[in-house]
């Protein structure tokens, strides 16, 4: 090989090299990988999310189960993939709370029921005794690290999150 072809051959190992190594960082500190903050790419949207709220029981308000059960709160998990929410819980600004104890399915719902009745995949109960979500009041659900996850108000706080 001629010394001028070994120095051509050695510019270009030595610029794919570079382009490497300069490529390397964008993808071995995390960015790309769900930690799109702070880049100009928006945050990723959570699996699990609140969805419709019945905050206002239908009929009169006299405190019977099926009054308690008329309010409650739907949890959805958007994704395909099941999500563990053992240990999330549902609360509202008192911070009267729920903690789950279930598997969601993907693609599925849970309505969080204020009354007493038998869990299963699609309803679960708080089996409390007094109303929880207010005319203006606000759903938090968090994590079991206690990382909010979603929220929701209605009422006077409509469009604070």
């Amino acid at each position: 090989m001629s010394r001028s072809a070994r120095r051509i051959t050695a510019t270009v190992l030595a610029a794919g090299a570079l382009v490497a190594a300069a490529a390397l960082p964008a993808t071995a500190d995390g960015h790309g990988h769900g930690h799109g903050r702070g880049h100009g790419k928006p945050a990723p949207r959570p699996a699990v999310v609140l969805g419709k709220i019945q905050y206002d029981s239908p009929g009169r308000d006299n405190g019977s189960n099926r009054s308690l059960n008329g309010e409650w709160v739907t949890v959805t998990n958007t994704g395909r993939s099941p999500v563990n929410l053992r240990g999330w819980t549902l609360s509202d600004e008192s911070h009267r709370s729920y903690r789950f104890d279930l598997r969601l399915a993907g693609r599925s719902s849970v309505r969080v029921h204020t009354g007493a009745g038998r869990d299963n995949s699609r309803d679960v109960y708080q089996d409390l005794r007094r109303h929880v979500w207010d005319n203006s009041d606000t759903a938090t659900l968090k994590d079991a690290h206690g990382h909010k996850v979603d929220s929701k108000s209605w009422g006077h706080h409509h469009g604070r999150r």
